[in-house]
């Protein structure tokens, strides 16, 4: 069998650290750690097979690619191939699912602790010299609740939402949920309407998929709602939350916000949460809650398993 031409698109996206040597097996590899919209149509013509994360192949690159025949996500979320076009094309494209719910579900409570405990705060203390010319052994002038008693709700209870609510249950949390797509109404825990879920719950996490429903799913109509000192966590995707609206609330009202993701990446230097002026209430982290190395090596396993299935026939 002739060995396959496999291009790589956007390497660089999924970490230097990950040993790609498992492809080697299925044909000659081509990489590339980044390609524009400009560049793609020329490195896919001659693939027999594309690796892609987030880089977009429309319906006009494939059809300007006759020997592609599989594309690879090396991700979930499916949205930056036409999938209709590659149907007609008779394309087969592949994703890996599952593979970076336990990462996302740690990276939920890392930024809920670094804010709801004040940890820039007390870093900076440490660091600045400020205790150690104190005089006390401790400093309690940022006080910090615990989770245990508190109401957490949960926006979007797929396989992810549902780790956090266990956790998040272990921690001696009361869970609540809102379904976005109106279906998923059978979990253990106390299905809400949203905006009694945003009233009443102490932190709120986000972990839905972006779709006409959930797009600016928070909003200035809702966010009054939250209450003071409410921690709202979005590791969904960037557009559920409405960017401006929140940047206007963190500056009006005693809330915390920390978000994995945003509707345009890299942040622009202009996006309103960027000139904030309660700066301690905002933490934003570039898209990394999916990238433990657990995660991005299951995934690359993930990617090798559906070429070595497509191959197989």
């Amino acid at each position: 069998m002739p060995r396959k031409q496999i291009v790589i698109l956007d390497k660089e996206t999924l970490g230097a650290d990950l040993d790609f040597s498992a492809l080697t097996k299925f044909g000659d590899i081509t990489e590339f750690k980044i390609t524009t919209s400009d560049e793609t149509l020329d490195r896919i013509q001659n693939a027999h097979i594309v690796i892609t994360n987030k880089v977009l192949i429309t319906a006009e690159m494939m059809q300007k690619a006759p020997k592609l025949e599989l594309i690879c996500i090396a991700a979930t979320g499916m949205n930056n191939v036409d999938l209709d076009a590659a149907e007609k094309l008779n394309i087969p494209v592949k994703n890996v699912t599952g593979y970076s719910t336990n990462s996302v579900v740690q990276h939920t409570f890392s930024l809920l602790f670094y804010l709801m405990e004040h940890m820039h705060y007390y870093n900076d203390t440490v660091r600045s010299g400020l205790w150690s010319i104190s005089g006390l052994f401790t400093d309690v002038s940022q006080p910090f609740h615990e989770i245990s008693g508190k109401k957490w709700g949960i926006i979007g209870m797929g396989s992810i939402g549902q780790e956090v609510a266990k956790i998040a249950t272990a921690f001696g949390a009361h869970v609540g949920y809102y379904s976005t797509s109106g279906e998923n109404t059978s979990q253990p825990y106390l299905h809400q309407p949203l905006d009694v879920l945003l009233s009443t719950s102490d932190i709120i996490s986000i972990h839905a998929p972006l779709n006409d429903k959930t797009y600016a799913l928070i909003n200035e109509n809702n966010l009054p709602l939250l209450k003071k000192n409410a921690v709202l966590l979005n590791l969904g995707r960037g557009g559920i939350i409405n960017e401006p609206d929140l940047a206007y609330a963190l500056d009006r009202q005693e809330i915390y916000a920390a978000l994995d993701v945003l509707e345009k990446e890299p942040i622009e230097p202009s996006n309103p949460l960027m000139k904030i002026e309660n700066k301690e209430r905002l933490l934003i982290t570039p898209h990394i809650a999916w990238t433990s190395v657990e995660a991005r090596q299951k995934l690359l396993k993930g990617v090798v398993k559906n070429i070595e299935e497509f191959l197989k026939g």
